[in-house]
């Protein structure tokens, strides 16, 4: 059987944004909105699901949303603050004042 593509949705009343793999809560990034910030604190993928690259594909999601949303990235989430130090294209999400507090200044020039 198949397994069908994981699904992210933004779970407002839960202020997390939770990722599902055939209807089975696999993982979830906790958020905290203030403003036009978006603070993302804590990520978790439950061990059952561990070694698929979920965690990634949720955060991918949430910082796309983040983006959609005209909203800048305050990444907490050590787990959040690695996939930007990876893929430089998020970079932009995070203010550029707050980027150093982030260890994610080493980003400028890479456009």
């Amino acid at each position: 059987m198949q397994q069908s593509e994981p699904q992210v949705a933004d779970n407002q009343e839960a202020r997390r944004f939770e990722i599902t793999v055939d209807g089975a809560l696999a993982g979830f990034a906790d958020y905290r909105l203030a403003g036009p910030r978006i603070s993302f604190t804590h990520t978790e993928i439950d061990p059952a699901f561990e070694g698929r690259g979920l965690g990634s594909t949720l955060v991918r999601a949430a910082l796309d949303a983040a983006r959609d949303a005209g909203l800048s990235v305050l990444p907490f989430c050590p787990f959040v603050q690695r996939f930007i130090q990876r893929h430089a294209d998020y970079l932009d999400l995070v203010p550029a004042d707050q980027r150093a507090r982030f260890s994610l200044d080493g980003g400028e020039g890479s456009e």
